[in-house]
């Protein structure tokens, strides 16, 4: 769906100055030219919910920080999110990959699919669903906006065919 180059312009624009991730095999495409940007530093964690701490530290530093992790990965990193979003109340942008939303077919019954919007109600996520590159200023607006508004938020960026 983007290219690497098009995640680094929308962060850049959006004025992230890291990423904190655990990257899938969609995310994980846009590693080079992560690593390769100027502006922004890529910061790969273990497990999930170390990338929530991790961008909270970041965030507290002074620093402009986004959480990248697919689906999976929100549903085990729950408590850490849940400190770190409403607990210290931190306005955090992230991006969460939908596994196989746009492509059952690679995991059939996954069901990924079946819990991760309710997830994010339930957590009381503002989150938009992902679909197309023409939604690319609707992410840079979301991002930025968390700073604006104190609350943190997610792109949920379909995952599957190209």
């Amino acid at each position: 769906m983007f290219s690497g180059a098009d995640i680094v312009g929308m962060l850049t624009e959006a004025g992230i100055t890291h990423v904190v991730w655990v990257p899938d095999s969609t995310l994980g495409k846009w590693e080079n030219e992560l690593r390769a940007s100027r502006d922004i530093r890529l910061i790969t964690v273990c497990r999930e919910g170390e990338a929530w701490a991790v961008a909270a530290g970041l965030y507290l530093g002074g620093a402009r920080p986004l959480v990248m992790i697919q689906c999976t990965g929100l549903f085990e990193s729950g408590d850490s999110m849940r400190n770190v979003l409403h607990d210290f109340r931190l306005p955090l942008p992230s991006l969460i990959g939908y596994r196989s939303y746009l492509n059952e077919s690679t995991l059939p019954g996954d069901t990924a699919k079946v819990y991760t919007e309710p997830i994010l109600k339930a957590w009381n996520l503002d989150y938009r669903l992902i679909l197309e590159t023409s939604q690319r200023d609707e992410i840079v607006s979301l991002w930025r906006g968390c700073e604006a508004t104190g609350r943190p938020s997610v792109v949920l960026l379909a995952e599957g065919r190209a």
